[in-house]
């Protein structure tokens, strides 16, 4: 193998450092807008999804402004990955949390002091400590990055008070640039981050919430056990999450897939730290391939060959859904997010919403379970559901990337019903929810409905021929459609809205969306083979048997090096190099996510394994 090549400094030209240290070829959408106002000393807010290159946007102006980039995150287990990646692209990075021990914290800080760091990342925590806000004004900063900066919103799904502290960034540090970013925000919480946060005309970006490598499948829940196994043996080999809502959940999900040979651990905040920290690093390392995790704990996953993540259990709001299902395919690849649900998951979430005091907050978390339901439980584009929630409309006309739109469901007329529940309403002064309205339907003999002698109404048993969870359905649907609204507050009620009134009277058709009946599937078998297939990744060019043995190569650098495999190099790169299979350093250097550090750490062995397969032929 000839000498690697030594590339020429180009610090003040991030086109060139964007190349040479991060081994890209070009920016990701938005990308290098925000990195144009951040080296022109601008605040920002930037909206991007999991997977959209959010580090890239503060780090490589880390890189080439002078002073540390102080970079504040919650994720305090995923600092580690962070810093990991950060310097084996050849950047000065550190953290600073309870992880440590005393003579890291030590090294670290001396470290800091010298002004001799890129990056510091640090929890919210540690920023507001009156010390190490001291500290940081002794020494040169380049800028702040908030991370996951939702956290400081009330009205976000994950609020966070340690947050509130951020708001003296602008106060202690004027003349310093600040940036936030997060996954999830709706306009609202959008402007109260800018307001708390008090960023100075920030520069804006709210990028699409559209992840087109991920489909979505929604599947009502039985034994759920039984339906993980089945999905699994679709998947097998593959990264995945599994999200539980209690940590029991957790431990007897685990376990019963660790019974039927699945390489799975569990993971939750009531776990011993050694092992908690233990079993994510084994998934980040692919020494496992299923990590059950509980949906409430944050894990800091910045894992990017997650090919699935199921939810058994219902969330609580449709941001953290999104944020949890982005935690698939991050490298691009085609991933998998399927739903699990149950309707008797949601008396389980009330009880947690009824114990906040304040009437708006618990008001606003009653108002994002009840759009989580209906995206759960009303067969309408999951893609068109999520970005909707969001603000944002779909280009195209169907997604071809949910159960929706590929197919599995059938498009019957239901005018009849949605005319039955609606008429029941109105004769009943639209003054009930969608319980009453059910009972009056199906003519159950309760004593409201006789104490307000709903039993003498028309519509009263109109529906007998089907049960609640029919009609309930149909609500949802009317609901879900425009036609129904629910009144805010504790106890809301249903009612019709002009285009509701359409139907009710005949002038339009109501049509509702149906799953596929399937053939049974034997216990712990394959449950439909034609769903297996659709979210199978994608057949590319590339050599099959040399991609493995490049996996093998990087898994043994990062046990080496203590690392996660994913740090060193990405799935989609050793599948590039699968493809162009290249055998010296300039043809590596042209593979994407190859920067100069990465090469001259890591090139040479992966061209040897290139060259030596290639020898066989």
């Amino acid at each position: 193998m000839t000498d690697l090549p030594q590339t020429e400094n180009c610090e003040n030209d991030f086109t060139s450092a964007l190349s040479n240290v991060f081994g890209f070829h070009g920016f990701r959408d938005n990308q290098e807008d925000i990195v144009r106002a951040i080296m022109s000393r601008r605040d920002v807010f930037a909206v991007m999804p999991t997977g959209g290159g959010k580090s890239l946007c503060y780090q490589l102006p880390a890189h080439l402004l002078e002073g540390t980039c102080v970079v504040i995150s919650p994720l305090i287990s995923l600092m580690k990955d962070q810093v990991d990646a950060a310097q084996v692209n050849g950047l000065a990075a550190e953290f600073l949390n309870s992880s440590l021990d005393a003579s890291d914290r030590t090294r670290v800080s001396r470290a800091m002091s010298a002004g001799k760091l890129d990056l510091l990342y640090v929890a919210p925590e540690r920023f507001a400590s009156p010390g190490f806000l001291g500290v940081l004004k002794t020494i040169p900063i380049s800028m702040f990055a908030v991370d996951e900066a939702h956290c400081i919103s009330e009205w976000g799904h994950d609020f966070r008070p340690d947050y509130l502290s951020l708001s003296q960034i602008v106060s202690e540090f004027p003349g310093v640039p600040v940036a936030a970013f997060t996954a999830t925000a709706t306009a609202r919480v959008q402007d109260d981050i800018i307001a708390r946060l008090v960023l100075r005309d920030p520069h804006l970006t709210r990028a699409s919430f559209n992840r087109p490598n991920l489909s979505y499948q929604v599947t009502p829940k039985g034994d759920v056990d039984d339906q993980i196994l089945n999905f699994l043996a679709d998947h097998k080999d593959q990264a995945g999450i599994v999200y539980r809502t209690t940590r029991k959940a957790v431990e007897a999900t685990a376990a019963e897939l660790v019974r039927n040979g699945v390489n799975a651990r569990p993971y939750h905040a009531g776990l011993e730290d050694e092992i908690r920290h233990a079993n994510q690093e084994a998934f980040n390392r692919d020494d496992i391939t299923v990590i059950v995790a509980t949906v409430a704990f944050g894990m800091g996953i910045d894992k990017s060959n997650v090919r699935f993540v199921i939810h058994a259990d219902l969330p609580k709001n449709m941001e953290g859904y999104y944020q949890e299902t982005g935690r698939a395919g991050r490298d691009g690849e085609p991933a998998h997010c399927v739903l699990y649900y149950s309707r008797g998951d949601i008396p389980k979430i009330r009880f947690f919403i009824n114990q906040i005091e304040d009437d708006a907050q618990r008001a606003s978390a009653t108002g994002k379970l009840n759009d989580m339901v209906n995206f759960a439980t009303v067969n309408v584009c999951r893609r068109s559901q999520i970005l909707g929630y969001f603000g944002q409309a779909l280009d195209e006309d169907g997604c071809t990337g949910c159960d929706v739109c590929s197919g599995e469901v059938d498009k019957i007329d239901a005018t009849r019903e949605a005319q039955i529940v609606m008429s029941a309403m109105m004769r009943t002064g639209q003054r009930f929810g969608a319980v009453h309205i059910v009972d009056v339907v199906i003519g159950a003999n309760t004593q409201r409905i006789r104490d307000l002698k709903h039993d003498e109404l028309k519509t009263y048993g109109a529906g007998s021929d089907h049960d609640k969870n029919y009609w309930r359905g149909i609500l949802d649907d009317l609901t879900a459609q425009g036609c129904l609204v629910r009144t805010d507050g504790e106890y809301p009620v249903l009612n019709l809205t002009p285009l509701g009134r359409e139907v009710l009277f005949g002038r339009r058709e109501f049509q509702v969306l149906r799953r596929q009946e399937a053939p049974a599937a034997p216990k712990r078998k394959r449950a439909a083979s034609r769903k297996a297939k659709q979210v199978k990744q994608k057949i590319t060019d590339f050599d099959r048997a040399l991609f493995e043995k490049l996996r093998a190569v990087r898994r043994a650098l990062a046990q080496e090096r203590n690392l996660a495999p994913f740090i060193i190099f990405s799935d989609r790169t050793l599948r590039e190099m699968a493809h162009h299979m290249p055998t010296t350093p300039s043809e590596m250097r042209k593979i994407t996510g190859v920067g100069d550090q990465k090469l001259l750490q890591y090139g040479g062995d992966f061209i040897q394994a290139i060259e030596s397969h290639n020898d066989r032929f």
